[in-house]
C-alpha cells in the first residue's frame, strides 16, 4: 500500500469517497492512503451512512483527512473491519504522542472526554473498497461538541506520518501472513 501527504489544502464534501479518487488525484495506481488537511461539509447528497441523514450534519472547519481505496475486493465487511483497524492504530498512534490525553474508541470514533475526535465511514465501489477517516484539528464548524488535535498538542503531519507508517506494515504484514498459510489437507507431513 502506498501512502502519500497531500501539501495543499482540499476541502472533503464527501465527493472524495469514490473509486480512482486517488489516481485521479495524486496519479497512484492500486492500494493507496492519502492524507490531507482542510474543512469539512459533506452535503446531503454525499452522506454514506444512512443514520448520518437524520443527525445534525458532518462538518468541521479544520480537520486532518484520510482517504483509503483498496482494490483487494470490493467488500463491505472487508471494508469496515479496515475502518476499524485504522481507527484502532489511530487511537494508539495517539495515545503514543499523548498518553495522558483520556482518548478512547468506540467503534471506528475516537473520543476524549464527551468530545468527538473523529468521523469516519467506510463503503465500497463496483471496483474497491473506500473509506474516510477524519480528525478535528482545531475547533470550530462541527454540529457536535468535538474534541481536538490541538487540545493534545499533536502537530497533524506527524501523526498523519505516523499512522501512514503503522497502516501500511499492517497491510505488509496481512499480506505475508496470508500468503504463508497452508489449505488444510494440502499436504501430508
Amino acid at each position: 500500500m502506498k501512502t502519500l501527504w497531500i501539501d495543499h489544502p482540499i476541502a472533503y464534501d464527501g465527493s472524495q469517497l469514490r473509486a480512482h479518487w486517488i489516481l485521479m488525484q495524486c496519479a497512484i495506481p492500486g492500494d493507496a492512503l492519502v492524507a490531507f488537511r482542510g474543512p469539512c461539509n459533506v452535503v446531503r447528497s454525499e452522506i454514506a451512512d444512512l443514520a448520518d441523514l437524520a443527525g445534525p450534519g458532518i462538518a468541521g472547519d479544520d480537520m486532518l483527512h484520510f482517504i483509503w481505496e483498496s482494490f483487494a475486493m470490493p467488500d463491505l465487511l472487508l471494508a469496515v473491519h479496515r475502518q476499524r483497524l485504522l481507527s484502532a492504530q489511530a487511537a494508539e498512534v495517539l495515545l503514543a504522542l499523548a498518553p495522558m490525553s483520556g482518548l478512547r474508541r468506540e467503534g471506528d470514533d475516537l473520543f476524549i472526554g464527551d468530545g468527538k475526535l473523529s468521523i469516519s465511514i467506510a463503503t465500497v465501489t463496483p471496483v474497491s473498497s473506500v473509506l474516510h477517516f477524519a480528525v478535528n484539528v482545531t475547533e470550530g464548524g462541527a454540529p457536535v461538541h468535538t474534541a481536538t488535535l490541538q487540545q493534545l498538542a499533536v502537530n497533524p503531519r506527524e501523526f498523519a506520518e505516523r499512522l501512514f507508517q503503522r497502516a501500511a506494515e499492517e497491510q505488509l504484514s496481512i499480506v505475508e501472513a496470508r500468503a504463508k498459510v497452508r489449505a488444510k489437507g494440502e499436504w501430508e507431513s
